[in-house]
């Protein structure tokens, strides 16, 4: 009995172990792709209906390592995991663009509560938010309240609002010029976006990767 109870975990660790380098092999594959150089979207008439879609780019192409989109998926299954590429790689650009603001040693002036705590007296990155030194729990609150607020409000696709594809929030209030551009100019934007938010999400997990290790970055400076 404790033998076939021990051969099956040292069989469910080999199992996991096998998962978890494919799964890092892949992401470093990914990882090279997003600073590829973006295509324009074209129809297709092959027997995969996505493989032409926005994103799909030297030097892998059609890149679904972990099957999501085979068998039979239909477009709405498509759009909304595209949905979710995009909105992360929006929030990791971000991310990865404070880290590199206030690593620079630019901070929000004044204090961040009553107590006299200023911005600049807090840690950077994930120190800011876990940790000995963090900000406090209330300042927390505030921050998941004020992104709540931002889903439910702006970050979301209102039908009949003239949205043209997945990922278009302007909800008929904002343009920014997008009008203005021709078909071939919008996909080609459209493009690289996708593909700097995929960069962005590789560097703000290595970012936060190194804050563990330690050491100095190129730019970066001290994690």
């Amino acid at each position: 009995m404790h033998r076939h109870i021990v051969v099956r975990y040292i069989m469910s660790q080999i199992h996991f172990r096998t998962n978890m380098k494919s799964a890092i092999i892949a992401t470093i594959i990914g990882s090279a792709a997003a600073f590829a150089p973006a295509p324009v979207a074209k129809t297709t008439t092959s027997l995969n209906a996505f493989e032409d879609e926005l994103g799909a780019q030297p030097p892998l192409g059609f890149f679904d390592p972990f099957g999501m989109l085979s068998g039979d998926v239909t477009q709405e299954r498509f759009d909304r995991l595209r949905y979710v590429e995009i909105k992360h790689g929006r929030i990791c650009q971000l991310a990865f663009l404070g880290q590199v603001v206030t690593r620079g040693g630019l901070h929000l002036p004044g204090d961040i509560d009553y107590s006299g705590d200023s911005f600049d007296s807090f840690p950077n990155g994930v120190a800011a938010l876990f940790g000995p030194d963090s900000i406090p729990t209330a300042g927390l609150v505030q921050i998941v309240a004020f992104i709540g607020w931002l889903e439910c409000a702006f970050m979301r696709d209102v039908e009949g609002t003239g949205n043209e594809h997945v990922g278009d929030f302007r909800n008929g209030y904002i343009d920014f010029g997008w009008d203005d551009f021709d078909e071939e100019e919008k996909l080609s934007k459209r493009a690289i976006e996708l593909n700097n938010g995929r960069a962005a999400m590789m560097g703000i997990l290595g970012l936060m990767v190194h804050e563990q290790l330690g050491g100095d970055l190129p730019i970066v400076g001290a994690m």
